[in-house]
């Protein structure tokens, strides 16, 4: 099945294309009582990643998301001048930032060179996930050889099982959209790590698959009357901010890519989202499978509204980054306001 890639930057993005002690312990655990709002089945989503494991072959042809967006996010690391002694990989998957980790990146500044894998800058990564299967779907592979990694079995991503200060940085990626307490998760991602360390993570987010929400839900409107949430809903770029500033995190970058991919039809894309583990899971969704007659309309409003030229499809990911550091003694701060010595007004005309 040939899909074609365009990626589109935004908000200044690179745009890629794919070819002893008696001290008590303490872990990273949501306090009792704390109020969740669920959105999700967290059972749903595991059965979807086994299933989606089951087929190891199909899985992996339907990695291809999941790798680019592990190999933008390692790429981030390049950036940090400093060396990771234990890392955390939070909804691991089937292991793709181990993969993009252990890549070449090729340097900047030579065309006959590549700077060394980011995997160099980390001693030990702790890859962990809900789903057995899925994080061991490739153990046996050679890029397990070229890092130092550690496959953990989480009973749910939701609730992070390890000690406070316990990790010098926490990844992420692809995971936390089907998290239903996000707000909680990051407070905890927080308190797992050492002061004045990272987390990165990347996660779906706002227009993700607008094409295809549009079209079904005018499909559902003139075939049954009314609609069902089909697509997750999903957080926005603005919100995000917000809520790693809330869980104490210091020093924030948020932004986002856009990667476009051209499917033949929409069968071909939601059998990939199958495969990815990405169908569906949200509480009280309707049982079943869509309708047939559903499934037809969609396809011909979602070639008249979206339709290439060339008679393929477009598919929109939004694939929100995110950095933030846990507050450390020694980490740079904004001054004060009012405290600054030069007026800037004067730099602009002086500008002039």
């Amino acid at each position: 099945m040939g899909r074609g890639w365009r990626g589109i930057s935004q908000l200044g993005c690179p745009s890629l294309c794919l070819h002893g002690s008696s001290a008590r312990r303490q872990y990273a655990v949501l306090s009792e009582g704390a109020p969740r709002f669920q959105v999700f089945n967290r059972r749903t989503k595991w059965l979807h990643k086994e299933r989606a494991a089951s087929n190891a072959e199909e899985s992996r042809q339907a990695d291809y998301l999941k790798d680019e967006v592990a190999l933008r996010l390692s790429e981030r690391l390049l950036d940090i001048k400093r060396h990771f002694p234990r890392v955390l990989d939070l909804g691991a998957n089937s292991c793709n930032l181990a993969r993009a980790l252990v890549q070449e990146i090729p340097d900047a500044d030579s065309s006959q060179s590549s700077a060394a894998p980011v995997a160099s800058k980390i001693s030990e990564l702790v890859a962990a996930d809900s789903s057995e299967s899925l994080l061991y779907r490739d153990a046996h592979h050679d890029f397990n050889k070229k890092i130092n990694i550690t496959r953990q079995v989480l009973a749910d991503e939701e609730s992070i099982p390890f000690k406070a200060e316990s990790f010098d940085l926490v990844l992420s990626s692809l995971s936390l959209h089907w998290i239903n307490d996000l707000p909680g998760v990051l407070q905890q991602i927080n308190n797992v790590l050492k002061p004045d360390c990272p987390f990165i993570g990347a996660m779906l987010g706002g227009d993700t698959l607008f094409e295809l929400r549009t079209s079904l839900q005018l499909a559902e409107q003139e075939r049954r009357g009314g609609i069902s949430p089909h697509v997750s809903p999903l957080a926005d770029v603005r919100d995000m901010g917000g809520l790693l500033q809330k869980a104490g995190f210091k020093m924030l970058t948020v932004d986002v890519d856009d990667i476009i991919v051209d499917y033949p039809d929409t069968f071909a894309l939601m059998q990939d989202l199958q495969s990815m583990g990405e169908s569906n899971a949200i509480l009280g969704r309707e049982m079943g499978p869509i309708r047939r007659d559903i499934l037809l309309a969609n396809e011909a409003i979602y070639r008249a509204l979206h339709g290439n030229p060339d008679g393929s499809i477009p598919a929109t990911f939004r694939i929100i980054f995110m950095i933030g550091w846990r507050e450390g003694k020694d980490q740079p701060s904004a001054r004060p306001r009012g405290s600054g010595e030069v007026n800037l007004k004067d730099v602009l005309r002086t500008a002039q």
